[in-house]
């Protein structure tokens, strides 16, 4: 796949990702102020396929389910993180959001367009040479998010389509 990065720092709440006033409105509005705190321009600049690499912590705070959701629906398509909170890592990999720990950024900047795989854990510059590292969950996490989600997983299991 193919995406723009996205970088954010450590600390990353859950609030600032889908904040608490917007919540009424639901997912379609609540898109025009993800992460507006940090990123005033990031709903009018993401595209599906983006990816947000952040620091320590990312989604701490609140168990609100839209705050992965609403980074799924923006389109993106993966998000590293030097380390997440529980429940949010928790709710992505329920609703099939990818996300992975990476350890440095590299000679990755905000912005650049990069190549990743989600399966091989790398992100690759446009000359194809693998610049960056990640950890994907594994084991039975590995398998909800490659049926897309929890619900999807589960039918699976279940034999119903």
């Amino acid at each position: 796949m193919r995406g723009r990065v996205f970088i954010l720092g450590d600390n990353i709440d859950t609030d600032v990702i889908a904040p608490a006033g917007y919540l009424h409105l639901g997912i379609a509005a609540l898109k025009d102020h993800a992460l507006e705190a940090v990123r005033p321009d990031f709903h009018t600049s993401v595209r599906p396929g983006d990816i947000i690499i952040a620091g320590r912590n990312f989604g701490y705070g609140s168990s609100r389910e839209q705050a992965p959701a609403v980074l799924k629906d923006l389109g993106i398509g993966i998000i590293l993180a030097r380390s997440f909170a529980r429940i949010f890592f928790r709710n992505s990999i329920n609703i099939g959001l990818p996300l992975g720990i990476i350890r440095e950024v590299g000679d990755i900047n905000d912005g650049d367009y990069v190549n990743y795989e989600p399966e091989s854990g790398k992100i690759y510059d446009d000359d194809g040479n693998a610049v960056v590292l990640f950890t994907g969950p594994g084991g039975p996490l590995s398998e909800i998010l490659e049926e897309g989600g929890m619900v999807d997983f589960i039918r699976k299991k279940l034999g119903i389509k």
